[in-house]
This record gives C-alpha cells, structure tokens and sequence, in this order.
C-alpha cells in the first residue's frame, strides 16, 4: 500500500516549529494506518511515551491527515477522572445526532451515562455496545478516526468502554488512535497495538536545540543537554526560556542565575537529604561540571576520597555512565542552589584540581576560579587568558564571564577596574545592557585613567544607542573627544559611532547635528597606514556631511570595498558592519548592501553578539522587503522577537512596518505600524517614526488612498533622518503621492531633492527610481520613455516590487492613453509579480486597472491556488487544535489581526466559511 506523502512530510521548518523533527517513522506508522483506515478497514494504536516526548504533536498530525475522514476527538482532564463517562462525552458529543438511530436498550443507556433522560446509572456493557454501535454507524457516511490524548486521566468508566470497542471493532472504516504515559498508567489499554515514543535521536535534538537557541554555545554543553533531557523535544525547547544567552554562557552560567521551579528545587533538595555525606559531595561534583565529563568527575571525586561506584542512591538524580547526565538540566541547576557556598567552593576546588591545564587551560581556571575566597591575581590572570578560548566555543557570553570573575579577584584596583571594563564591552555585545552597566560602575569604583574613564563613557554611549537610541550621539562625542589626544585609533572609532548615530536619527539633540559631528570627525589624524575599513567609512561620511553627496562617494565605494573583503577581520567588520550596509543602501548600492548585510548577520550570530544582532536582523528584513521576499522578512522578524525575548531587552523592528506597508493588508497593516510608532515614541525612539511613515505611504499608495499618504508623509516632516532608506523612500513615495493628488508642485520638489542622490549615485536602482518618478510629471512620448528607463534599469536590480511598481504604473498610464492592448501587458506582469511576492494592496489595486481594460486577473488567493503556503499550513494547523488566534499569534510571533488575516486566506482557498469545516478538511 502507499504511503500518505503529507502525513510522511515533516513540518516545514522556518524557524521555531520542528515539533516533528526526528518522526519520519511514527509519521509513517501513522500514514498506514490511515490509510487501512481509508480503505474501509478499522485499526487501533495506543502511542506511549512519557510527558513532552511528542505524543500530541503525532495525535495533531493524524487529525490534519484524515483526508477524507471524520474525526473526533478527546482529551483526559486530570480534574475529571472521578466523572464517570466524562471522556466518553467528550468524544461522543459530535454524534449524538445519531443515538436515535442505536437500537432502544443501547440508546436509552447511553443517553443514561450522557444524562439525557434521568435514568439511574447504566449498564456499562450496554454503554459499550452503544458507543460501538454509534462509531459504526458514523463511519457509514465516511471512515471516521477517533483520537484520544491523555488517556491516564480519563475515568475508568470511559477506558472501560472504549477498550471494550477498540478490541471488537473489525470491519468497520474506523480508527482508534489514543496516547498515554506509561503503560501502568493505564491498564484497560494495555494490551493494544502500541507504538512507544523516546527522545530524539541525537542529531535531530541538537538540530532542535540549536534551533530554540539565540547565540552560540559550547558543542560539549551541547552535547551534554541532549543528553540531560534524553531528546524530550518539550524539554529542549523549554530550556533556553528558562536560560538567558548570557546566563547560559557556553556552559558557564552561574547556578543563582538560572530560574528553577520551585517544586524541582524542593523535590532535589529532599532527595539530597537522603543521600550519605560522600554521595551528596559526588553529585555536587556532578553538577559543577559543565561538560560532563565523566573521567574529570570521577578524578575529582578520587581526591577528595569519593567512591564514585559506590554512590547507587545517588542514581535518582545523577547517572554516571559515558556521560555525566542528570535526569533534566533543571536538576543539575537546582542541585548547585541548594549547595552552600562553602560545598561549591569544595566541588569546584577538586574539580580544578583534577583538571589538565595543558589540554583545558580554561576549564582549569574557570573550577579555580569558584573555588577561592576573597582576591586572587593568579587565577584572574589564567581567567582572562582562558576568555579568549571561551569565546571560540561558547560564543561573547562566555568570554564575559570569565572576564567579569577575573575582575571580581583581582586585588590592585587600577587592574580590576581595567578588566571590569573588558568584561563590561563584552557583556554588552553580548546582550545583557544591564549587566553591563553594573560593571561599569565597578570598573567606575577603581583607578581609571584618562583613557580608561573615555572607554568607560564610550561603552555607556553604545549602551544607550541600544536602549535609547536618540540619547546616545551627544555621550559617543564627549568619549571621542576625550580619546582623541590618547588614544587616536580609538577615538576615530567613537567618532565614527557618533556621526553614524546622528545620522540616523530623526531628532539629533543639542551640539550633535550630523554636520557638527562630521565637522569634529574631519580634524581628527589618520591613525593607520593604509587606511583601515573603519578609517574609510568616517572619512567619506565626514565628507558626505560637510562637502555633500557627491564629493564623498570615491571615499565610501573605497571604504565598502573593504568591508566586503574576506580578509577584513571580523571583529572590525562586525563593529561597523551596520553602519557600512546602512551605507550601501544610501548609495542605493544593492549589491554591496545585501552582502554586507548578510555578512552582519552572520557574523553577529555566530559570535553570539546579542546587542549588534537585532539591528543586523532588522535591516535584513528592509532587505527582504525591498527584495520581494516577505516570508523571509517574516523568519527574521520571529528571530529578532525571540532574541528580545530571550534576553530581555526591549527591541523594536521597524522593518517589520515596512513589512506590514508592503503586505498592503489595509486596517489590519495600518494597526501594527501605529502599534510600532506608539512603542518608538514611549522609547525614545523617535527615528522610527521615518520607517513608520514610509511604511503608511507604501501601504496607503498601494491601496490608492494617494491623499492619506501625502498626510502620512507630511507628517513625518521633522522625524526624516539624514541617512537612511526611510529618507529616499519617503520622497519617492511622496513623488507618487502628490502627482496622483493633483498636487504636481509637491511632487516636484520631491523628485528634486531625491535627485540630488540619484543622479549622483549612478546605479540602476537609483535611476530607475528617479526616472519611474519623472514618468509621473510627464506626458506623452517623454513619460513612455521614463518608464521604460524605469523598468530597464529597475530590471537589473535586487529590488523586485519596485520593478513590479514600475510596471504597474506604466500600465495605468497606458490604459488612460486608450492603449489597452499594451497597458495589459505590463499589468499581468505587475500583477504577476506582485502575488508572488505577497504584496496584496499593489496586487488588489492591479486586478482593478486589469479590469477597467476588460480583462479579470484571477485572484491568486482563491481562484488560481488550491494549495496553502508552508506558513498557512502551520496555521491552519493550529486552528484544527482549537487554538484561538492569539494564541497561535504567540507561538508564530505574529499579532493576531496577521493570524485572522491568514485565516481568511485559508478558507478562501478551502472554499470553506468556518473553523469547524477546517477541522473537517485535509490539506
């Protein structure tokens, strides 16, 4: 027999949803019986495994595979299992239309168990036949599957008559499939087909761990949490909600910084009190072992006289085997909080002790380092030597913890304070602002010199261009001057930062225009021969701001050729990458723009830097936007929200307005840019209110609503930044805007000032832009050749939906030059483009230009397409589970006005009106 395809296929993993990785085989047992099913035979499957393992995601994936089937289903209520026929209600209820179908006597006592007639309790084997009875009668209209989940907490008397019927159902086309823990948990079932669930295998739990995670971590510690929650996927997910980035630190977190539940802690600390003096030391040994290592421990349990084969009790918490491994990586935290300091101290001392300083240098210094009381030179000078290894496995979060335990032992104040403020750079990058600031006020509380206290206030400035963006230019330029007759490398460096942050912010404050910064930038000397990457950028955008666009441009090409060389160093490339791609888009360089944007998020995902990542994510999804290609915009938004998540900060994406603009969902787009302005304005944001107003622009032009985005554009007045996409693309729509309201001396101006960086700039995208915007101020003859230009030149880019624009336009104009033949030419083409990248405001408005031609476009989203998107499936999915739309907007990261919008999508395309009738469909 073959195989079902859909139900073998694993979900589409865009992101966060691998909830079947590693089931290819279970999908496949499924399949069949399904299929059995299908073909008028009846089958019955009991799936077993324990808590998280992924029983209801197979139970999930059997629903929305019943093609052609009906399914009802039940869950166990653990608040119900005294409820006699609670269960049984539940999965009867959908056919109790039917009852009076079932013989008298069967009927009557079913309806006695449901409470339907006041009859006293029934006979339960009458019961069983009726529900028997009702199962096949059901199934005469199409097969029909029966799914029961969490059948340990049923009541006896629905396990009794279910597995009365599931043992005599033979010809019928009906399904049973039904989910429990351990098979002593449920005895009326135990002796039916069963297929047993256990962890992931190995790879697919690291993939799914990986997966759930936001920055690098050590591959031993990897190892060893696969192992810990023996491939619970439930588990594997949990665990980094429950663990920051930097608290997890490559497998160096502090025990105090991880939350446990209190019911773990206490149940660990009540199974320690049971243990011997020694097993209670050896676990502890256990627990302080990041990796685990089971030849370290046991080293280090020799030397402080530990048995380690004599430890059985200690088998509850502990397993000691090729792999140190805790029943649950919770556990192993839970036991290092109910330790004492003094017994941390102990395990760590001999687990530094029986560790090789030549093969693990920084495991050496890491144990030494929590196993001394007071101040320690020796071993912080190992633990900032080791930071630099830490950071290769474990990523920035693991170097700032070995730089910040450094700082802590160090005993001459000027030297503490010294590495308190490499510990502070590097918690910073790392994602933890707040963190950081308490070292700064450590390193505050030492001997700092001139250079020390500059550095100080430079990393206070980068802190608050993460948290308050439009604060930070006035602090990055004092740092600049006072670094500048130190330190000139480093001074050229703040000043960079200085005049990237003026730039793009909307509203400089007092003293840091983007013309004093540059200003002050310009006198400053080289301070390397050649010039560095870092020295060519804030030479050309000194120029830009004090010279002009043009004059600058030989010096910024120069400078993104250096930083799209392979051979640049990624910790220089990785500083300044934002600002160089920010760069390339104002040269409307696309090329340069895309890979130094993709080199930033890798870079910055790679190295675990938390604090630059966010931004490096948000300008990629303005790329993916522009790019035409939303679903990735949409995978890179639920990335950067995780990560504000993950580690707390506060991250707004103001691409994912430009998202909303583009998608041109009307109501439902306009709510989530405002909802996204109002979060700029209360952070102090102010330059995402540009973004903001683009975004209205796009989506308002889309829709043909020309004088709501002339108002939107009006509006952001004061918040245009002096570099930025938002500032090109708030002229080029307003170009569009004006000439479409009557308004031809505004959309003059505007292309006059859009020009004096088009024409400057050379590229195709540049002058496609300028001239698809001439095309609008002209007639006849001249404006056909603009927008042929446009839709030459923009045909060479990377930027699809203004082509798509451009030819929408053109085709509007030829229908009103009577040229219909011609306008639907470029119409289709337009509409074409304008569906595939999901763009539905420009795709709506071209279906109407197409039919003023007297052609009807058919709408992709009904007519032309059957099938859903990999995205509408995970939706649709989660409405077949009964999960309302915010909830499903808060396991996909999206609001819930997207998930109603993609809801009415899908029943378009299923031709269906209700959730019921979807929970009644296969794909």
């Amino acid at each position: 027999m073959l195989e079902n395809p859909d139900l073998c296929r694993e979900y589409p993993r865009d992101g966060r949803d691998e909830v079947l990785r590693g089931r290819r085989g279970e999908c496949r047992t499924l399949a069949r019986l399904l299929q059995a099913v299908q073909a008028g035979e009846s089958r019955v499957l009991m799936v077993r495994g324990e808590p998280g393992v992924g029983k209801t995601a197979l139970l999930d994936r059997v629903v929305e595979q019943a093609s052609g089937c009906a399914v009802v289903q039940a869950v166990g209520v653990q608040a119900e299992t005294g409820l006699d026929f609670a269960g049984l209600h539940q999965l009867c209820g959908p056919m109790t239309d039917r009852m009076d179908r079932l013989p008298a006597r069967q009927r009557e006592s079913l309806e006695a168990a449901f409470g339907r007639n006041g009859a006293p309790a029934p006979d339960r084997f009458l019961v069983a036949l009726a529900v028997m009875s009702l199962l096949v009668e059901a199934s005469q209209e199409r097969p029909l599957v029966c799914v029961v989940d969490d059948v340990q907490w049923l009541d006896r008397a629905s396990v009794q008559v279910l597995a009365f019927v599931a043992r005599r159902l033979s010809a019928a086309p009906v399904g049973m499939v039904f989910a429990a823990r351990t098979p002593g948990e449920v005895g009326g079932l135990a002796d039916l087909p069963e297929l047993t669930l256990t962890g992931l295998p190995a790879e697919d739990a690291r993939a799914l761990l990986v997966s759930a995670l936001v920055g690098p971590i050590d591959e031993r510690v990897l190892d060893r949490i696969v192992a810990e929650t023996r491939g619970n996927p439930r588990a594997l997910l949990q665990l980094p909600q429950r663990v920051s980035p930097t608290d997890l630190a490559g497998g160096f977190g502090l025990p105090d910084a991880i939350a446990v539940p209190a019911e773990i802690e206490h149940g660990v600390r009540r199974q320690l009190a049971q243990l011997a003096h020694d097993e209670r030391r050896l676990v502890l040994l256990a627990a302080a072992e990041p990796v685990g290592d089971p030849i370290l421990v046991r080293r280090a349990a020799e030397l402080l006289g530990i048995d380690a084969d004599g430890a059985g009790a200690a088998a509850e918490l502990v397993e000691f085997g090729a792999r140190v491994r805790f029943r649950h990586p919770l556990v192993r935290s839970a036991v290092s909080r109910v330790a004492s300091r003094g017994e941390r101290r102990g395990a760590h001392r001999a687990l530094a002790a029986a560790t090789d300083a030549e093969t693990d240098p920084g495991g050496r210094a890491w144990h030494e380092g929590h196993s001394v009381t007071g101040r320690d030179d020796d071993v912080a000078t190992d633990l900032e030597q080791a930071a630099s290894g830490a950071q290769d496995r474990g990523g920035l979060a693991a170097a700032a913890a070995f730089l910040e335990r450094a700082a802590e032992l160090t005993r001459e104040p000027a030297r503490r304070a010294e590495r308190a403020l490499c510990a502070a750079q590097a918690t910073y990058e790392a994602g933890a602002p707040g963190r950081a600031v308490k070292l700064l006020s450590l390193a505050e509380a030492g001997q700092l010199d001139k250079l020390q206290r500059a550095r100080v206030d430079l990393v206070h400035a980068q802190i608050d261009v993460t948290t308050r963006r439009d604060d930070a230019p006035l602090l990055l330029l004092d740092a600049a001057r006072q670094l500048e007759p130190i330190d000139v490398r480093l001074a050229r460096e703040a000043y960079l930062e200085a005049l990237s942050s003026a730039a793009l912010l909307s509203t400089p404050t007092a003293g840091t225009s983007v013309r004093t910064v540059a200003k002050a930038a310009r006198g400053v000397p080289d301070s390397a021969h050649p010039a560095r990457a870092t020295d060519l950028l804030l030479d050309g955008l000194a120029i830009r701001f004090t010279e002009g666009y043009a004059a600058a441009i030989p010096t910024l090409n120069r400078a993104l050729d250096a930083f799209r060389d392979p051979n640049l160093a990624d910790p220089e490339a990785l500083r300044q990458l934002g600002l160089a791609g920010a760069t390339a888009a104002h040269l409307w360089d696309d090329g340069a723009w895309h890979a130094l944007v993709a080199r930033h998020v890798r870079l910055a995902r790679d190295s675990g830097a938390l604090a630059a990542l966010p931004l490096a994510l948000d300008a990629r999804i303005t790329q993916h936007v522009l790019a035409g290609e939303l679903t990735s915009a949409h995978t890179k938004l639920a990335e950067l929200n995780a990560i504000s998540r993950a580690t707390g900060n506060q991250l707004t994406a103001l691409g994912g307005m430009l998202l909303a603009g583009w998608q041109g969902r009307g109501s439902e787009s306009l709510e989530l840019i405002e909802d996204t302005a109002m979060q700029c304005q209360l952070r102090d944001k102010r330059s995402g209110l540009a973004v903001a107003a683009w975004a209205k622009a796009v989506l308002f032009n889309s829709l043909g609503r020309y004088d709501d985005a002339l108002e939107a554009i009006e509006q952001a007045g004061e918040h245009t930044p002096a570099m930025g996409l938002s500032s090109s693309g708030l002229l080029a729509e307003r170009v569009v805007a004006a000439a479409r309201s009557g308004a031809p001396e505004l959309a003059a101006d505007a292309l006059e000032r859009l020009t004096a960086t088009t024409r400057a700039s050379g590229t195709n995208w540049a002058l496609g832009i300028e001239a698809r915007c001439r095309a609008l101020l002209a007639t006849g003859p001249v404006a056909e050749h603009f927008y042929r230009e446009a839709i030459d030149r923009l045909g060479r880019t990377r930027i699809p939906g203004e082509l798509a624009r451009a030819h929408l336009l053109f085709g509007e104009w030829l229908r009103r030059e009577r040229r219909r033949l011609d306008a639907r030419e470029h119409l289709r083409t337009a509409h074409a483009m304008f569906t595939t990248i999901g763009a539905e405001g420009f795709a709506q408005r071209t279906r109407r230009e197409l039919a003023a031609t007297g052609e009807t476009a058919r709408k992709q989203t009904a007519e032309t397409s059957g099938e859903l998107t990999a995205h509408e499936v995970q939706i649709a999915c989660f409405v077949r589970q009964g999960l309302t739309n915010p909830e499903i907007a808060g396991r996909l990261y999206l609001s819930p006005r997207t998930v109603e919008w993609h809801v009415s999508r899908i029943f378009d395309k299923l031709n269906i009106r209700s959730r019921k009738q979807l929970r009644n469909l296969a794909q």
